[in-house]
């Protein structure tokens, strides 16, 4: 009987391009091949986690910015000539004649219930504010996101894939420049370019806002379009370079293993190899880092929006700094540190539906 001469390695490729075997049920992959309760108990130290960092921060949040040496109430009198008793007055309708364990305890228990208290410089609820100012942080960092998410792993996969040519080269110089480069810097940039003008290029964007205030109809949505161009491209620019250089490095990593020589010896062709082989398996760290920038989104960009007077989270945040705004600060920061926290759990609990050799 003449013995099966066949390599291992090819016999692997088979089962990978060919399809399941005839006879038999197919292996089971995923979280159906792991034990359930060990998953279940997995998932629940990640949420228990995700409870223990969001007290924490709501803790953090109480004391970090009473560390700023600035009065709130003399901040809101601008200046003008108040009278103690008037000053007395305002500390108490605002509770900060209380004790400090006492403004804590009332913080923490209206927190949980999600009442953040009443805006310094607004006189509304906060989280009215930040309900009116969301919309914008997520239509211009929600953009952005998709965008430079999509190009990063794109161009990460290009470059990655022909290591050492002249565009892998320029992609990744440019990459790790872009990368290095403060966004507020880059968006004052844009700004004395494209939107002051320089030399021959005349300004072409405004410098700042969401919208002029005189459009109605479709001339409203290409004016807020028109609006997003420079604080989009500066998202991108920044955001992009993070994921191709992620992307870039993972593909790297997987271009030697085995499983991708053995497909190449079935004659499967190079594209085929790199997108149902290399790229699926690569994608892992890349994911993690899109959950992660997805809580940025909610989070919004503080800088970029400041600089571009963008009317959101990050521009909010801002406003409520400068005097300090207790309740408005407290509030943004619990937010934004929610919305990362929350994005980071996610991320933990779908993975192992991807490796499925996460949590065991």
């Amino acid at each position: 009987m003449t013995a099966d001469s066949t390599p291992a390695l090819v016999k692997q490729a088979d089962a990978d391009t060919d399809g399941p075997a005839p006879a038999g049920p197919p292996a089971a992959r995923g979280p159906r091949a792991r034990n359930t309760k060990a998953y279940l108990t997995y998932v629940a130290a990640k949420i228990a986690g995700a409870a223990v960092s969001l007290f924490a921060v709501l803790v953090t949040s109480f004391f970090l910015f009473r560390l700023i040496p600035s009065d709130p109430v003399k901040q809101m009198t601008g200046g003008r000539r108040v009278s103690t008793e008037q000053l007395e007055s305002l500390r108490h309708q605002f509770g900060l004649d209380q004790p400090m364990w006492q403004q804590f305890t009332t913080y923490v228990g209206d927190a949980l219930t999600g009442d953040f208290g009443t805006s310094y410089q607004f006189h509304a609820p906060v989280m009215d504010k930040i309900v009116e100012a969301l919309p914008a942080t997520l239509l211009l960092t929600g953009t952005a996101y998709v965008l430079y998410s999509a190009l990063g792993i794109w161009l990460g996969t290009r470059t990655a894939w022909r290591n050492g040519s002249t565009s892998d080269r320029f992609n990744t110089a440019l990459a790790l420049t872009l990368y290095s480069v403060p966004s507020f810097w880059l968006g004052l940039l844009l700004i004395i370019v494209f939107s002051v003008g320089i030399g021959p290029i005349p300004g072409m964007f405004p410098t700042g806002g969401l919208e002029s205030g005189n459009e109605t109809g479709f001339a409203y949505v290409l004016d807020v379009a028109h609006h997003m161009v420079l604080p989009v491209i500066t998202l991108v620019a920044v955001g992009y370079a993070q994921t191709l250089l992620v992307m870039r490095s993972s593909l790297l990593d997987e271009m030697g293993s085995d499983y991708l020589t053995t497909a190449r010896a079935k004659g499967l062709r190079d594209d085929a190899v790199r997108r149902k082989h290399a790229v699926p398996n690569a994608m892992l760290p890349t994911f993690t880092l899109m959950f992660v920038n997805l809580g940025h989104v909610v989070a919004g960009q503080i800088l970029v929006e400041t600089v571009f007077s963008w009317p959101g989270l990050g521009g909010l945040f801002y406003q409520g700094l400068s005097v300090p705004d207790l309740p408005l600060v407290q509030g943004l920061f619990f937010v934004f540190a929610t919305a990362v926290i929350l994005a980071n759990t996610l991320a933990d609990v779908l993975y192992p539906l991807l490796d499925p050799r996460v949590g065991r």
